[in-house]
């Protein structure tokens, strides 16, 4: 990537295509071709993981394993695995949104017919990568086990529970046809991905992954590596991750998942750790590590408390766990994501590492100060956004604004009318602000679809705190005509990037 650089954020969900979701296929590519007309460098996406029950990628029942509905199913009719007809019957009703429910009921008995025409041939293409994935049995395991059981890991019988060898060598040979499939999906998952991240960095595009900092309690991860979990001997924790409150909620936010044990991790050189940033550097070229304070200090609420104000702070492995990942990665492939409380053990801990962190447009005009998200105060070494998955939409947030706040953000980028209500790419007030960023001293600036589009609140991914309603947002065939890769091919050469 070029000193000065512009991207896109665009989950692969969010991709148009006429498959309820979108996917590793053709208008991915079609995607990125665009990025390349645009003068784009980057395309940044949320994590691959497999979402939870309400369909958020932030909670996944594993950190290592992607999810099987990015899968293109035109493929697998070049692949002879489904038919003409399976294949039209992918097809959704609405391009507008993720139906969810419905997705997934219908790819799970896709995938069940693709599985049961595997050739002897692509069976050992995916032994071979098996073979290589030191983590896939334990995620093929843990998911059939779920499947069969309906429970997560910490009601199962104890000698599953606990892990004892002759348990779980029942299990593989009782469950075989399941783990094999789901090792299966996780071949053809990895491998399109792996084609299309090719295509991308041919056409100069690299690739930004987001990475949780937590897993979910109800993980293969946790089931598998329990001493590295602060967990009671049931495997039930006595305190949870969050945040205290901040601008997304007045209470602050309980996320459910279990804390580190950063002492045990520790002995052996932060290996699962490790091991998890490297295996995401194999699927992406840079890596946004989602609530990096948490590796200064972590928001730690007890199990029966009734909000995340009752919540404590708590050290975590600072310097001496990011001096053992150097050893094995370059830097240069890391983003900070260090949003939300500042202290000065947050910036030491930036400055020591030397990564870049972010800074979001939107948080700059809520008060009269000259706040570090004000553009003229971003550094170089900063990943600059409009707005987060967690944002409201650019218009969405001008429409949320005092009309004191409002005017003092059109007046800093530079537009004097009044219309700015409209939604639409050529809104002239959302250009102003996105001129403004693409003008600011960040060596990286990154921009909702929905920015670039002009588009109102009810597009936003994710409403913190609200657990329904959210990360179903689709790109439409209509709403990708509107985007002009001129424009932005301008403004580009214009700021250098």
């Amino acid at each position: 990537m070029t000193k000065r650089s512009s991207g896109v954020l665009l989950h692969i969900s969010s991709l148009m295509g006429p498959y309820g979701i979108g996917c590793f296929g053709r208008d991915a590519v079609r995607f990125i071709d665009f990025l390349r007309e645009g003068g784009f460098r980057a395309w940044q996406v949320l994590p691959f993981s497999v979402p939870d029950a309400w369909n958020s990628p932030y909670k996944s029942v594993s950190a290592f394993a992607g999810n099987p509905c990015f899968i293109d199913p035109e493929q697998l009719f070049e692949q002879k695995l489904i038919t003409a007809e399976e294949l039209e019957s992918c097809k959704a009703n609405s391009p507008y949104f993720v139906d969810f429910f419905a997705l997934n009921r219908q790819r799970k008995a896709l995938f069940s017919t693709a599985f049961s025409r595997i050739s002897p041939e692509l069976r050992e293409k995916m032994d071979r990568w098996r073979a290589g994935q030191p983590w896939v049995e334990d995620f093929a395991l843990y998911t059939a086990l779920q499947e069969e059981t309906g429970r997560d890991w910490r009601e199962w019988d104890p000698p599953l529970r606990r892990r004892e060898p002759a348990a779980l060598d029942a299990a593989r040979e009782r469950l075989r046809d399941a783990v094999d499939q789901a090792v299966f999906l996780q071949y053809l998952f990895f491998t399109q991905w792996s084609a299309l991240r090719a295509y991308a960095n041919s056409q100069g595009i690299e690739i930004i992954g987001d990475m949780p900092i937590y897993v979910s309690l109800e993980s293969a991860d946790v089931w598998s590596n329990q001493a590295l979990f602060d967990l009671d001997e049931t495997g039930a924790p006595a305190e949870e991750a969050g945040v205290p409150p901040d601008f997304f909620s007045e209470n602050g936010q309980r996320w459910g998942n279990p804390l580190y044990n950063w002492a045990e991790m520790k002995k052996d050189g932060y290996r699962w750790w490790i091991d998890r940033i490297l295996h995401a550097h194999r699927l992406f070229d840079k890596i946004r590590i989602d609530h990096f304070r948490g590796f200064s200090a972590y928001w730690a609420v007890p199990a029966a408390a009734k909000t995340a104000k009752e919540g404590r702070w708590r050290e975590g492995p600072g310097m001496d766990f990011f001096r053992a990942l150097f050893a094995h990665i370059d830097p240069s492939a890391l983003i900070a994501e260090d949003l939300g409380v500042r202290d000065e053990g947050l910036e030491q801990l930036l400055a020591d590492t030397g990564l870049p962190g972010m800074r979001v447009l939107q948080f700059a005009f809520l008060g009269q100060d000259d706040g570090i998200h004000l553009p003229h105060n971003y550094l170089p070494n900063t990943v600059a956004y409009t707005g987060t998955h967690d944002n409201n939409t650019l218009l969405g947030y001008l429409w949320e604004l005092t009309p004191e706040q409002r005017r003092y953000c059109l007046d800093y980028c530079g537009f004097s009318g009044t219309a700015w209500k409209d939604g639409g790419a050529q809104n002239p007030a959302i250009r102003a602000v996105l001129r403004t960023l693409w003008g600011s001293p960040a060596n990286l600036i990154v921009v909702p679809v929905q920015d670039l589009l002009g588009y109102g609140g009810d597009t936003k991914m994710n409403r913190p705190g609200i657990a329904e309603g959210n990360w179903s947002y689709r790109l439409t065939e209509e709403a990708f005509s509107q985007l002009h890769a001129d424009t932005y091919r301008r403004l580009s050469l214009l700021f250098s990037r």
